[in-house]
């Protein structure tokens, strides 16, 4: 990746992470909201690939947790394993798949509010998880699949079409 690759990614994702503490946090709708941070971060995964996913994932999580006061390191570690396994199956196995986007903030979403809620109880935030994962999960996966072709396709647009190379079967020579 480039330098100014780099640098179209990570003002990307700064300005999406600003705008999700500013703007997104507070609209409720159904008793969830859109989480154009995750979202935006998974189309720069699948584009670009797990290393790109995992570092941006740390920087956008540092910028959340920064503008927030929340626990710092929380929402970075978080955002860097949903960047670098987005990435990871970005590169070997959903990259070319018009439903990668789609399936991957589905399964994203699921899994890093699970892992949300582990972490807040490891560090002693303790949150009901009923009200987590069966009042405020579904309508927030509605909205990060409503969000996500029109971020997917933004980001597209703005960080290029250009993907990493794909990893390359290995032939055994007899």
């Amino acid at each position: 990746m480039t330098l100014p690759d780099a640098a179209k990614a990570a003002a990307l994702l700064f300005v999406v992470a600003i705008l999700q503490v500013s703007v997104f946090n507070s609209v409720t709708i159904f008793g969830g909201y859109p989480d154009v941070l995750l979202v935006t971060l998974i189309a720069l995964s699948l584009l670009r690939g797990s290393l790109v996913g995992a570092i941006g994932g740390f920087f956008a999580g540092l910028v959340y947790d920064t503008a927030t006061l929340g626990t710092l390191g929380f929402t970075s570690l978080l955002l860097l394993l949903a960047g670098y396994w987005t990435g990871r199956y970005g590169e070997t196995t959903g990259r070319d798949k018009t439903h990668a986007p789609l399936l991957a903030v589905a399964v994203i979403t699921v899994l890093y509010t699970i892992l949300s809620l582990v972490l807040r109880f490891l560090l002693g935030e303790g949150e009901s998880a009923r009200s987590v994962l069966l009042h405020a999960l579904p309508p927030e996966l509605l909205l990060n699949l409503l969000v996500t072709v029109p971020l997917y396709a933004f980001t597209r647009w703005f960080v290029g079409a250009r993907r990493v190379a794909r990893a390359q079967e290995v032939q055994l020579i007899e």
